[in-house]
Order: structure tokens, then C-alpha cells, then sequence
């Protein structure tokens, strides 16, 4: 009879340097390549060369900041937020209606500020707070309650 495969499982050590890991911000690469997506889709819509992916990803990024300043990395005001989605929904309404996705120029200094506190907040915050983040953003957009439960803290 054939011996079984012994899998390997999770050691003490390896828990321990993931845990660690939860704790330290993402690679300084990564976070650079993520904030590069959103600068190149902010400005294909300030040149009013944009589409429909560049203002999704300007609505991904305004959500994740918003959830990452609510867990305590970065800031981001309701007002600052709360002028953003107005402005994401006019890009849609007139992108949809007239095939030309664009950000005025105020439009674009809002955003801008946005996606410099994302750029700030890859950088600093920690993987369990950028992975939650993403999780409540992956929520969102399915439609489900977008609220993790309370984490527990010892």
C-alpha cells in the first residue's frame, strides 16, 4: 500500500514570521507600483484621455483611503470624501452620457490630494490594515455589508 505524503504544517516559527509580517508596511516596490497605477489613471483624466478603468480605479483608491484613515493611517475628512464621490459620480454620469471621461482642473487637485495620501498610506501602514482595507473594498463592491466585525485585541 502506498505511504501517504507528509504535508507539512504550520510551525510556531512560521505563524510567528507571518504574524510579524501583518505588522511591517508592504514591499516599498509593491506600494510603488500601486500608487503608480493611480497617478497614471489620475492623469489620463486631467488630459481628458481617460475611460471608464481610470475612474473606477480613482473610486477604488477614494474608498480605500477612506477605510484606511478609519482604521487610524492617514487622513481623509467626510467633507474631502464626501466631494470626491460627488465628483467620481459626475465623471461616470458625463463619461457614460458623452464617451469622455475628464476631471476639471479643481477636480483634479481633490484627487490629487487623495492620491498622495494613498501613496502615504501604502508606505506606513501596516499589511493587516491594507489587507483589510481590501477586504472591506471587495465587500463593497459585491454588495455586502462592507463592515468587518470588530477585531479583537489582547
Amino acid at each position: 500500500m502506498a505511504q501517504p505524503i507528509p504535508f507539512s504544517r504550520p510551525t510556531g516559527a512560521g505563524r510567528a514570521r507571518h504574524a510579524k509580517a501583518m505588522l511591517l508596511p508592504i514591499a516599498r516596490q509593491v506600494a510603488d507600483d500601486l500608487a503608480l497605477r493611480v497617478h497614471l489613471a489620475l492623469d489620463a483624466l486631467r488630459r481628458g484621455d481617460g475611460g471608464m478603468g481610470d475612474a473606477q480605479t480613482l473610486t477604488q483608491v477614494m474608498l480605500l483611503t477612506g477605510f484606511l484613515a478609519e482604521a487610524g493611517f492617514g487622513s481623509a475628512t467626510s467633507e474631502q470624501l464626501g466631494a470626491a464621490e460627488r465628483v467620481i459620480a459626475k465623471a461616470f454620469d458625463i463619461g457614460r452620457d458623452t464617451g469622455r471621461w475628464a476631471l476639471d482642473e479643481d477636480e483634479f487637485v481633490l484627487f490629487a490630494q487623495i492620491a498622495t495620501n494613498y501613496d502615504q498610506q501604502l508606505h506606513r501602514a501596516p499589511l493587516w490594515a491594507i489587507t483589510e482595507a481590501s477586504e472591506r473594498l471587495d465587500r463593497f463592491t459585491a454588495g455586502l455589508p462592507h463592515q468587518l466585525p470588530a477585531r479583537k485585541r489582547a
